[in-house]
Parts: structure tokens; C-alpha cells; sequence
């Protein structure tokens, strides 16, 4: 709910349980009031900085400016046709409107009962309008902001930053908890105290890549998963981006937005640009509860519609990459799948290495049709033969990328990210496609039509295996080339937009080189994205872990895989393999055709409870029991009302102590259904002791053991 208040020209935001409020003062400054636990408009304080003459450090600020005395590192950089950057924002009006603001050509959380939006204009007097937006989603306390910014003057603006939202708080004790890591070991949590200056994440890479994720939290110094203050900030954008905190003398400023470098913007007299969104969660219940607001949001407002029911089936399916990698035939991958059809898979996805002249990563990237070496009748003839079977199929692509040793290149070498007069960067062998032409893209697009429309393929795995370099358009002017990082991102999502209209039932993943492009904005046109190359049952808590403190379980891409684990060489258990891609979207990764038949039947009872209990896997909120510590970790997934969970455990945390349950009922008595190897005897047990004293471990042995655990209440 937004409530205006004209006489003292206050405008809060009211979720079920956050209130975020802002007012204007008497020298026409939009300023930042409030964020934290609901609370009624009367009682929300005044500003405390209303004497027009105040220094603009010390005022707490919905859009800051550079320029005129705010000297806080400038995010917001307007450069007029006469060098000025700087500008003068006064207030100019605020209207409320039902339902959720969208973004044309960007990905934002999508509208929701109750939802209402707030439009706030400000204008400096010598050609710029900013339009700040405000999004409601009061059923998962989620506020997104978004900006519009428009030239209204003579002459053109060059805009050389753009916030998304700024956040200010009138505090200095916030700890600032970003998720990082690289390729293998992505999002870990780091946790620091926030220091005077400047910090931040961010990325120059063209995507969020490996080493950061475009979400953090800040957060009270007695914060943990169950207690205390913590506000989470998401930017739903897939590009370069920054999250800077910045600590002066007014408080703590968190700014979110697209990275300034290399980013400059020309508006004509009567453009306007659209910053991308960024989503706030304030919890006074940890991270814990911050968390699942944001699972909630991004499960019923953000993903998909076709795949926002928990309910909707998701397919079991096996990938052929680490059975085969580039080394296969079409009997090769026809063994397979029938190996995958007797696990009770659902689908056979052919991985990299189908198209023309593709024996390893060094050639055929934007030649998109069979190699009838491998595939004599095709990708339609493999299609039909997998479908008699009975299992669905599906592909991966490259769409972005293009090989030097490629008919596509060679036939269109401009069509390739490059300096002029400068050798170009191959990384990982390729090329980058430059997805900010119109013509590239409707090449590609032509030819993935070709290949979609050749036979029922239900699901795409779309990759993305290296970062931008040598970015420079042959297609724009020397003068606009500060335009090429963003109108290449907005490219990819037209692209996704175009592919998911045409093909409404088509299950989009993506992935990027693993997880290097996990962010709220690809989950717009995909429910689900590769969380990490790395499929190794210890490494997976971790960078699971990290990963959920944003992003629900259901949009992980997970899957079973081999011991000894590809990348690590690590043995886990059957249990503890099954753990992490339970907890994901689940599916295999391995070589099915080593299996002898007792060993794949010992898979079927993991399949069918994923299908018996898929609904509650992938709808159902996630609590943290213990968390990583590079011998294990413990977590649930339990019904909103405490009546179902599943509990899972794996590592050296099965020392025979007690998980407490903080999910669980009191006063109901709960049967617990344990599923582990060795067996072990069904119990039953009191919602009051699961929650006090907490559901008792097995004393398991041997590499990496896990435990799974079913539990629903009686009756």
C-alpha cells in the first residue's frame, strides 16, 4: 500500500511487514526517511535536515546529484552540451497508480496482487526530468525502484552514470556482506564491517562474471540467519554493473546501477533512457528471513509465468556433457539415453560438440546446424529416434559466441566485437557476437528458429562461456561506442523475449561458463540457470549456500554426477550427490552406461521423490541449519505452515548431534521418513522437541555420508 500524505509531503511504501518512506523539504530535496519494520505514516519522523541552506552531505537522499555540494562519490553523472556535470533536482510532483510499473526492454519483477507503483518526478530546470519509480509487492516485502531519465532541454545530454536506486542510511555500524568467488567456486560469502570510503563489487566484464554477484546485503553487527537487521539489494540486470557502499559523514550510501565505465548515453532533446531495476528486502528476522522473501518474490513475480506454479513438473533430465564431452556418435548418445530412459529421466539434453566440424572448443561457434558425421539424420533425425524412446529432448547453444574457424565469421568478420586497427582477444578460442547490431541478431535468431522448428525440442540450454573484450560496433559512430556494453545486454534479452514468445513451452536454462551470469535479470526469461560447473556434493553447499541467500533452490540448476567428481577428484556418497541436486532442479550428469542395472534401479526411489515431492522442493522455504564449513552443512525445505519438510545433511555435520527445526509446529506430532543407504527405521516425533531439541542425526561413516529426511505431520 502507498500512502500520500500532501500536507507534509510524505509518501511511505507499506508492505505486509516493511514500511519505506521518503519526504520533500522545504527547498524542494526528495529525501530518504525510513526503511525498516512497518509502521504507521503518523508516526514516521519528520526530516531531520529541513533548512534549505543545509549542506547536501549531511542530507539523506532518494537521488543524489554531483555537482552542488554533494560530495559523496557521484554515481548520477548528466554531462550538458556545455561540459556542466552537475544538476539541480527539485521535486516536481508524485502520483500513485495499481499494479506494478514493466520496463520496456528490460527484465523487472513482474505485478502481483496488491501491488501498486509510486512515480516520482524531479526536474532540473535546464533540461533534465528524472522519474523515479517505486514498486510494491507487498505479499513478499519487496520494494524495486527503477529510474527514467529524459532531456528536456535544447540541446543533448550525455549521461556518464545512472544509478538504478540509491539507498542511504543514518548509521555507520553495517556489516556489508557481498558474494564472490570465481569459475568452480562461485558465490561465497564475504562478511566486513563497513569501513570510511568507498567498497563495492562490480563488473567491467560485459556480464556479472565468476568473481561477484550483482546482489549484496548490509546488515546490524549482531545480524545472523535467525535474528537481527538486514536489508538485501538485488540489481536485475545482466550486464556491467556496480554495488558501491560508501561510508562519509551523513551514514552508510549503498548505490546500485549499471558500472559507469565505458558507459555514456546521448539523449537527443526529448530521449529518455531507463536505468534497470534494482529490489530492496528489509527483514528483522535475519537472513533467514530476508531470504525467503526475496525466493517468494523471485518464484512468483519474477521467473516466468509458465513455470511459476511449484506444482508445474519440472523435467528429470540427463545431460551429456561429462558422459561424452565432444567424443560421440549417434549410437553413442542412443545408448545413453536409454541408459537415462531405465533411471526414469524424463528428458536427454545433447550438450556441446552436435554442430558442423565441432571435435573440440576451437572451431564452429555460429554454425548452427548438425555435423552428419555424428549425426547422420540430424538434429531432427537424433530427436525422433530419443522421442520413441519416450523421453523428451534438448540442446545446447552458444548463441553469443563465434569461432574464428567458423563459416559465420568468415563470412561476416565485422559482426565480431573488435577495436579497429587492434588484434582481437580470443578467449577459450572464440570470438564475441556483437549483440547491440540488429543484424547479427536476426541472423542468429533465424538460425535458431531453423533448428527449433526442425523437431520438438522442449528445453535449450543457452551458454555463455567468456567475457566481453575488445568492445567496439562497427555499426556506431565513434561517439556512441559508450553505448555498446548495454545496448549488447538489452540484445540478449530482446533476443530471450523473442525466443520464449515463440516457444511458450520451451524450458529455457541458462548458463554462463557455469554461474557467471546468475542474476535476477536472465531469471526474467528462464526459471532456472547452471549455478556452477562445479558439480562436486561438498563444493555444491557452499557455492549453493551463497547462492540462496537471493536466489530460491528451484532456479539452481543441479545435477547428479560421477565419483570421482570431474573437477575435484572427490568421492561423496550416493546421499550426499543426491542432497545438492534434490535442493536444485535436479537432473544427471554422468555416464549413465557404466551403470549396471542394480546400481541404476538404486536411482529410482530419488526420482520418484523428487516427482512426489517436487511441488514442495521447489515452492517451499528454505532454512539454513548449518552452514557450510568445509566438512558439511545442513538444511530444509519446509511448507509454509510447518506441516511438510524435507531435511538434508551431508558431510562431517552426521556426528550424531541435532538439527533444530525452526519450522516445526508445536503441539503437533510429526512421522519422520528417513531415506539414506543402510536403511533406518521410520520414527515419529513432537513439533515442540523437532523445534526445541531438534531432529537427531544418524552416526554415518565413510566419504562425505548424507542424510535425507522426510518429515509430515500426523494425522
Amino acid at each position: 500500500m502507498i500512502h500520500i500524505d500532501d500536507a507534509r509531503r510524505l509518501y511511505a511504501l507499506h508492505t505486509a511487514r516493511t514500511t519505506y518512506a521518503m519526504a520533500v523539504d522545504d527547498a524542494g530535496r526528495l529525501l530518504h526517511l525510513y526503511y525498516g519494520p512497518r509502521t504507521a505514516a503518523a508516526r514516521l519522523p519528520q526530516s531531520p535536515h529541513n533548512d534549505p541552506g543545509c549542506h547536501p552531505d549531511l542530507l539523506l537522499q532518494e537521488w543524489p546529484a554531483p555537482g552542488l555540494g554533494d560530495n559523496h562519490a557521484p554515481f548520477f553523472q548528466p554531462e550538458f552540451a556545455d561540459g556542466v556535470i552537475a544538476a539541480d533536482l527539485r521535486f516536481a510532483g508524485a502520483e500513485r497508480s495499481p499494479g506494478k510499473y514493466s520496463l520496456p526492454g528490460l527484465p523487472a519483477f513482474r505485478d502481483g496482487e496488491g501491488a501498486e507503483t509510486l512515480r516520482v518526478t524531479l526536474r532540473d530546470e535546464l533540461g533534465l526530468t528524472v522519474t523515479l519509480l517505486y514498486g510494491v509487492l507487498p505479499d513478499c516485502d519487496l520494494i524495486t525502484r527503477a529510474a527514467i531519465v529524459e532531456n528536456t532541454g535544447s540541446a543533448p545530454v550525455t549521461l556518464r552514470g545512472v544509478p538504478s536506486a540509491v539507498l542511504d542510511f543514518a548509521r555507520h555500524d553495517l556489516d556489508l556482506i557481498t558474494f564472490d568467488g570465481a569459475w568452480a567456486a562461485e558465490r561465497t560469502p564475504h562478511r566486513a564491517a563497513v569501513r570510511p570510503g568507498v567498497q563495492g563489487v562490480g563488473s567491467v566484464g560485459g556480464i556479472p562474471t565468476h568473481a561477484h554477484n550483482p546482489f549484496v546485503v548490509l546488515c546490524a553487527p549482531n545480524a545472523g540467519e535467525t535474528r537481527g537487521s538486514c536489508w538485501g539489494a538485488a540489481l536485475v540486470y545482466s550486464g556491467n554493473y556496480r554495488c558501491q557502499v560508501e561510508s562519509a559523514a551523513a551514514g552508510i550510501r549503498l548505490s546500485l546501477g549499471i558500472e559507469p565505465f565505458r558507459f555514456a548515453w546521448t539523449l537527443a532533446p526529448g530521449e529518455r533512457f531507463t536505468a534497470p531495476e534494482a529490489a530492496f528486502v528489509y527483514s528483522d528476522a535475519g537472513f533467514g528471513g530476508m531470504s525467503r522473501n526475496f525466493h517468494n518474490a523471485i518464484r512468483r513475480h519474477l521467473v516466468p509465468p509458465r513455470w511459476a506454479d511449484p506444482a508445474a513438473p519440472r523435467p528429470v533430465l540427463l545431460n551429456s556433457w561429462e558422459a561424452c564431452y565432444f567424443d560421440f556418435d549417434e549410437a553413442k548418445l542412443l545408448a545413453l539415453a536409454k541408459a537415462a530412459r531405465a533411471a526414469h529421466a524424463d528428458l536427454f539434453v545433447l550438450d556441446d560438440g552436435w554442430f558442423k566440424g565441432r571435435d573440440s572448443d576451437t572451431t564452429s561457434l555460429g554454425d548452427w546446424t548438425a555435423d552428419r558425421r555424428k549425426l547422420p539424420g540430424g538434429v531432427a533425425g537424433l530427436c525422433r529416434k530419443i522421442n520413441a524412446l519416450g523421453l523428451d529432448f534438448g540442446i545446447w547453444v552458444e548463441p553469443e559466441a563465434v569461432s574464428p574457424d567458423s563459416d559465420l565469421y568468415r563470412a561476416h568478420p565485422d559482426w565480431a566485437l573488435h577495436i579497429p586497427g587492434r588484434p582481437t582477444l580470443e578467449i577459450r578460442h572464440q570470438y564475441t557476437l556483437d549483440f547491440s547490431r540488429a543484424d547479427v541478431r536476426e541472423n542468429i535468431w533465424q538460425q535458431l528458429c531453423a533448428l527449433l522448428d526442425s523437431c520438438p525440442i522442449r528445453y535449450v540450454k543457452w551458454d555463455m562461456n567468456r567475457s566481453l573484450a575488445n568492445v567496439y560496433s562497427a555499426a556506431l559512430p565513434a561517439a556512441r561506442q559508450g553505448e555498446v556494453y548495454h545496448r549488447y545486454v538489452l540484445g540478449v534479452y530482446e533476443l530471450q523475449q523473442k525466443l520464449t514468445g515463440r516457444y511458450p513451452d520451451l524450458l529455457l536454462e541458462n548458463c554462463a561458463g557455469g554461474g557467471a551470469r546468475f542474476d535476477c535479470g536472465m531469471l526474467y526469461y528462464s526459471p532456472q540457470i547452471w549455478t556452477s560447473d562445479n558439480t562436486d556434493a561438498l563444493d555444491r553447499q557452499s557455492i549453493q549456500y551463497g547462492t540462496s541467500f537471493c536466489y530460491p533452490p528451484c532456479v539452481m540448476g543441479a545435477h547428479y554426477s560421477t565419483v570421482p567428481n570431474h573437477i575435484t577428484g572427490r568421492t561423496a556418497s550416493v546421499e550426499a550427490r543426491m542432497a545438492a541436486a534434490l535442493t536444485g532442479t535436479f537432473g544427471f550428469e554422468l555416464d549413465l552406461t557404466a551403470y549396471t542395472g542394480a546400481e541404476i534401479e538404486a536411482l529410482h526411489p530419488y526420482v520418484q521423490f523428487y516427482r512426489d515431492h517436487g511441488a514442495l522442493l521447489r515452492g517451499g522455504d528454505l532454512y539454513r541449519l548449518a552452514a557450510p564449513d568445509g566438512r558439511g552443512a545442513a538444511w530444509a525445505i519446509a511448507a509454509a505452515d510447518g506441516s511438510e519438510a524435507v531435511v538434508f545433511a551431508a558431510g562431517r555435520v552426521l556426528d550424531g548431534r541435532s538439527l533444530p527445526l525452526p519450522f516445526a509446529r508445536p503441539g503437533v506430532r510429526y512421522a519422520l521418513h528417513a531415506a539414506y543407504t543402510g536403511g533406518h527405521a521410520d520414527d515419529a516425533a513432537d513439533g515442540d522437541a523437532l523445534a526445541a531439541l531438534g531432529l537427531p542425526l544418524p552416526d554415518l561413516r565413510g566419504d562425505l555420508p548424507g542424510y535425507l529426511c522426510y518429515i509430515k505431520t500426523e494425522g
